[in-house]
Protein backbone atom coordinates (compact mmCIF):
# COMPACT_ATOMS: atom_id res chain seq x y z
CA UNK A 1 0.00 0.00 0.00
CA UNK A 2 1.22 3.86 -0.90
CA UNK A 3 0.59 6.92 1.20
CA UNK A 4 1.01 10.32 -0.90
CA UNK A 5 2.26 13.20 1.67
CA UNK A 6 2.18 16.87 0.69
CA UNK A 7 1.82 19.66 3.04
CA UNK A 8 -1.94 20.11 1.41
CA UNK A 9 -3.21 16.99 1.12
CA UNK A 10 -2.54 13.38 2.76
CA UNK A 11 -3.52 10.16 1.07
CA UNK A 12 -3.22 6.98 3.05
CA UNK A 13 -4.27 3.08 1.57
CA UNK A 14 -4.49 0.64 3.64
CA UNK A 15 -5.71 -3.43 2.46
CA UNK A 16 -7.76 -4.52 5.85
CA UNK A 17 -8.13 -8.48 6.86
CA UNK A 18 -11.78 -8.17 6.87
CA UNK A 19 -14.81 -8.14 4.66
CA UNK A 20 -15.74 -4.63 3.56
CA UNK A 21 -19.35 -4.80 5.73
CA UNK A 22 -17.49 -5.49 8.67
CA UNK A 23 -14.92 -2.03 8.12
CA UNK A 24 -17.68 -0.21 7.19
CA UNK A 25 -19.24 -0.34 10.44
CA UNK A 26 -15.87 0.14 12.22
CA UNK A 27 -16.53 3.66 10.27
CA UNK A 28 -19.90 4.26 11.14
CA UNK A 29 -20.77 2.52 14.43
CA UNK A 30 -19.80 5.04 17.06
CA UNK A 31 -19.07 2.37 19.82
CA UNK A 32 -16.21 0.00 17.12
CA UNK A 33 -15.08 3.91 15.68
CA UNK A 34 -14.78 4.47 19.66
CA UNK A 35 -12.13 1.69 19.40
CA UNK A 36 -9.52 2.84 16.86
CA UNK A 37 -10.20 6.89 16.58
CA UNK A 38 -12.99 8.50 18.20
CA UNK A 39 -16.98 8.08 19.04
CA UNK A 40 -19.42 10.24 19.47
CA UNK A 41 -23.18 10.81 18.30
CA UNK A 42 -24.55 11.12 14.44
CA UNK A 43 -27.19 11.73 11.85
CA UNK A 44 -25.04 9.78 9.11
CA UNK A 45 -26.22 11.18 6.14
CA UNK A 46 -25.22 13.52 3.31
CA UNK A 47 -25.78 17.52 5.49
CA UNK A 48 -25.66 15.00 8.71
CA UNK A 49 -22.97 15.23 11.59
CA UNK A 50 -20.25 12.76 12.88
CA UNK A 51 -19.83 13.20 16.40
CA UNK A 52 -16.69 12.73 17.77
CA UNK A 53 -15.12 13.00 21.57
CA UNK A 54 -11.18 12.71 22.02
CA UNK A 55 -11.09 9.71 24.60
CA UNK A 56 -7.65 8.02 22.91
CA UNK A 57 -6.88 6.05 26.37
CA UNK A 58 -9.62 3.92 24.62
CA UNK A 59 -7.19 3.14 21.74
CA UNK A 60 -4.53 1.37 23.68
CA UNK A 61 -5.21 -1.87 25.26
CA UNK A 62 -3.61 -1.28 28.66
CA UNK A 63 -2.93 1.52 30.72
CA UNK A 64 -0.62 3.96 28.74
CA UNK A 65 -1.26 7.66 29.93
CA UNK A 66 -1.88 10.48 27.10
CA UNK A 67 1.02 12.76 27.28
CA UNK A 68 0.91 16.18 28.28
CA UNK A 69 1.05 18.00 25.18
CA UNK A 70 -2.49 16.15 24.44
CA UNK A 71 -4.52 16.06 27.97
CA UNK A 72 -6.36 19.27 27.65
CA UNK A 73 -7.99 17.71 24.86
CA UNK A 74 -9.27 14.17 26.34
CA UNK A 75 -13.35 14.22 26.29
CA UNK A 76 -13.10 17.12 23.91
CA UNK A 77 -16.34 16.49 21.99
CA UNK A 78 -17.56 17.94 18.59
CA UNK A 79 -19.55 17.33 15.08
CA UNK A 80 -18.11 17.39 11.88
CA UNK A 81 -20.51 17.76 8.63
CA UNK A 82 -21.16 14.93 6.50
CA UNK A 83 -20.65 15.75 2.97
CA UNK A 84 -21.48 12.67 1.10
CA UNK A 85 -22.40 8.99 3.02
CA UNK A 86 -22.52 6.56 0.25
CA UNK A 87 -23.10 3.27 2.54
CA UNK A 88 -20.83 0.74 2.58
CA UNK A 89 -18.46 2.80 0.73
CA UNK A 90 -17.67 6.43 1.03
CA UNK A 91 -18.53 9.37 3.42
CA UNK A 92 -16.96 12.67 3.28
CA UNK A 93 -16.70 14.70 6.26
CA UNK A 94 -15.27 18.09 7.31
CA UNK A 95 -12.37 18.82 9.80
CA UNK A 96 -12.89 22.09 11.85
CA UNK A 97 -15.94 22.68 9.86
CA UNK A 98 -13.53 22.84 6.67
CA UNK A 99 -10.98 25.33 7.60
CA UNK A 100 -8.88 21.65 8.21
CA UNK A 101 -10.03 20.40 5.26
CA UNK A 102 -12.11 17.61 4.28
CA UNK A 103 -11.61 13.91 4.97
CA UNK A 104 -13.09 10.88 2.36
CA UNK A 105 -12.73 7.30 3.66
CA UNK A 106 -13.36 4.93 0.67
CA UNK A 107 -13.94 1.15 0.79
CA UNK A 108 -13.64 -1.40 -1.65
CA UNK A 109 -13.89 -5.01 -1.15
CA UNK A 110 -10.98 -7.08 -2.35
CA UNK A 111 -12.42 -10.70 -2.09
CA UNK A 112 -12.50 -11.17 1.97
CA UNK A 113 -10.39 -7.80 2.83
CA UNK A 114 -10.83 -4.35 2.05
CA UNK A 115 -9.15 -1.61 0.08
CA UNK A 116 -9.46 1.50 2.18
CA UNK A 117 -8.20 4.88 1.22
CA UNK A 118 -8.37 7.99 2.98
CA UNK A 119 -7.88 11.53 1.80
CA UNK A 120 -7.60 14.59 3.65
CA UNK A 121 -7.45 17.54 1.46
CA UNK A 122 -7.07 20.93 2.30
CA UNK A 123 -4.41 20.90 4.73
CA UNK A 124 -2.79 24.41 6.12
CA UNK A 125 0.65 23.43 5.15
CA UNK A 126 3.52 21.05 6.77
CA UNK A 127 1.88 21.94 10.58
CA UNK A 128 -1.15 20.33 9.41
CA UNK A 129 0.54 17.22 7.84
CA UNK A 130 2.50 16.67 10.51
CA UNK A 131 -0.38 16.63 12.97
CA UNK A 132 -3.22 15.22 10.90
CA UNK A 133 -0.63 12.61 9.19
CA UNK A 134 0.92 11.52 12.51
CA UNK A 135 -2.76 11.13 14.01
CA UNK A 136 -4.50 9.60 10.73
CA UNK A 137 -1.47 6.57 10.05
CA UNK A 138 -1.60 6.20 13.95
CA UNK A 139 -5.44 6.18 13.73
CA UNK A 140 -5.57 3.77 10.69
CA UNK A 141 -3.01 1.49 12.32
CA UNK A 142 -5.24 0.72 15.32
CA UNK A 143 -8.22 0.02 12.61
CA UNK A 144 -6.08 -2.73 10.68
CA UNK A 145 -5.69 -4.23 14.01
CA UNK A 146 -8.88 -3.82 15.63
CA UNK A 147 -10.93 -5.49 12.14
CA UNK A 148 -8.22 -8.28 12.26
CA UNK A 149 -9.00 -8.83 16.05
CA UNK A 150 -5.58 -8.00 16.82
CA UNK A 151 -4.63 -6.04 20.21
CA UNK A 152 -3.39 -2.70 20.21
CA UNK A 153 -0.50 -2.18 22.96
CA UNK A 154 0.24 1.18 23.02
CA UNK A 155 -1.67 3.84 20.58
CA UNK A 156 0.75 6.48 21.51
CA UNK A 157 4.05 4.98 20.51
CA UNK A 158 2.36 4.73 17.14
CA UNK A 159 1.51 8.04 17.10
CA UNK A 160 4.58 9.40 18.11
CA UNK A 161 6.46 7.13 15.27
CA UNK A 162 3.71 8.71 13.24
CA UNK A 163 4.55 12.35 13.70
CA UNK A 164 8.48 11.58 13.22
CA UNK A 165 7.73 9.42 10.21
CA UNK A 166 5.45 12.48 8.98
CA UNK A 167 8.20 15.19 9.84
CA UNK A 168 11.06 13.37 7.97
CA UNK A 169 9.17 12.93 4.85
CA UNK A 170 8.42 16.49 4.29
CA UNK A 171 12.55 17.13 5.05
CA UNK A 172 13.56 14.82 2.41
CA UNK A 173 14.28 17.02 -1.05
CA UNK A 174 11.88 17.08 -3.60
CA UNK A 175 13.94 14.90 -6.74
Amino acid sequence: MSDRITPNELVFERRLDAPLERVWQFIVDPDLRARWFMAGPGDLRPGGTLGLTMDHDRLSDGEVPTPERYRAYVGHAWSERILAFEPPHRIVFTWEDGAAGEVEIRLTAEGAATRLVLTHTGLRGPDDTINFGGGWHAHLAVLERRVAGKGVADFWALHAAAEKAMAETLEKPKA
